[in-house]
């Protein structure tokens, strides 16, 4: 079933790299505050680099300024990519978490099968937003889109 809003973000460990990989619960990342979750399918993949982060980059002093408390990209990937593509894109300010194994994703429901891409399972394109681990907003692309997740849209749309 897929999460939908008024949901609590479920228990999944996402991995983290400061000075080494680093556990972080959802409990951690979704207990204080507002916090602004984005999805890609897959580290260093062309409208994710191209489009998706760098929008989110962008525009990350405008959702500090509507409350949002952290802002978090994940995927499919393990924490040495998403630590090399935060730093490839100037993410500062942004946490780079790896879902591996798309635990997370499944949890969530928000899988995607991109086997026939070489690429297995990964999570599909999304954002939302959960405040105190409560989803307010939720923002699903349909396959092959980008619309609905973009930062333009998401900033808009709180």
């Amino acid at each position: 079933m897929t999460i939908k809003i008024g949901d609590h973000i479920p228990s999944a460990i996402l991995n983290l790299m400061t000075d080494s990989v680093q556990a972080l619960t959802t409990e951690e990342l979704f207990a204080d505050g507002k916090v602004l979750l984005i999805s890609v399918p897959g580290a260093f993949t062309p409208t994710c680099s191209a489009r998706h982060l760098p929008g989110f980059v962008d525009q990350l002093s405008h959702f500090k300024a509507k409350g949002i408390g952290k802002v978090a990209c994940m995927a499919v990937n393990d924490a040495f990519v998403m630590s090399a593509w935060g730093k490839s894109q100037n993410a500062e300010g942004i946490l780079m978490l790896a879902d591996g194994n798309a635990e997370f994703a499944k949890k969530l429901g928000l899988e995607l099968d991109a086997s026939k891409f070489g690429m297995g399972v990964r999570a599909q394109r999304f954002a939302l937003i959960a405040d105190k681990g409560v989803v307010t907003h939720l923002f699903v692309e349909a396959p092959g889109e980008f619309k609905v997740s973009a930062a333009d849209h998401v900033l808009a749309s709180i």
